[in-house]
């Protein structure tokens, strides 16, 4: 699967989940530790923000310094659509992929922080799907392109604590694409 079209069936999958939500579950405890909905949302917002600004140039601190509280007030469905659609925008200008950029993990082509956006809208739509009871299942053509790109870097993965244990060793195989892809990255499906 080409990358633009990764990120955006990735949005697509969290777009969906996110407008099935609603204000009671702001509250519903999420599969990431310590995260309720309405963190988890804000976390997905930021990120696109923050790789905004990196693909603008900022350094790390002035990416982290643009992130903003999505309160209860927010229309958080149209705010991830008009966020979204501006980082859509800054990957598909003429030398975007091929940009360092200064990401917390360090520099990384444009690229790889389009792989990180398009992982990140994919795992937490399926832990929103998760906390607000809807049905979990990731598109396939993005399960497969995520899994290309995290099986060579399940090691960096799990050094980053950003994915719980990682791998639990315990999901064979034969097990679905997509369980073997949510166990790589800390999840317990």
């Amino acid at each position: 699967m080409e990358s633009l079209q990764l990120l955006s069936r990735s949005r697509a999958q969290f777009e969906s989940r996110l407008a099935a939500v609603r204000g009671e579950d702001l509250g519903r405890p999420t599969p990431c530790p310590g995260w309720d909905v309405a963190t988890l949302v804000a976390h997905v917002i930021n990120g696109d923000r923050m790789a905004i600004a990196l693909l603008d140039g900022a350094s790390v601190e002035e990416s982290l310094s643009g992130l903003r509280p999505v309160g209860p007030d927010d229309d958080a469905v149209e705010l991830f659509a008009a966020v979204g659609t501006e980082l859509d925008q800054r990957f598909a200008q003429p030398g975007a992929l091929e940009r360092v950029v200064h990401h917390p993990v360090g520099d990384v082509p444009g690229g790889m922080l389009l792989g990180f956006r398009a992982g990140d809208r994919t795992y937490h739509a399926w832990d929103l799907a998760r906390a607000t009871v809807q049905d979990e299942t990731l598109d396939s053509d993005v399960v497969a392109g995520l899994w290309a790109i995290a099986v060579p870097n399940a090691d960096r993965l799990k050094a980053s604590g950003m994915f719980g244990e990682g791998a639990s060793g315990n999901v064979g195989e034969d097990a679905a694409l997509q369980v073997r892809l949510l166990d790589l990255v800390g999840r317990r499906p």
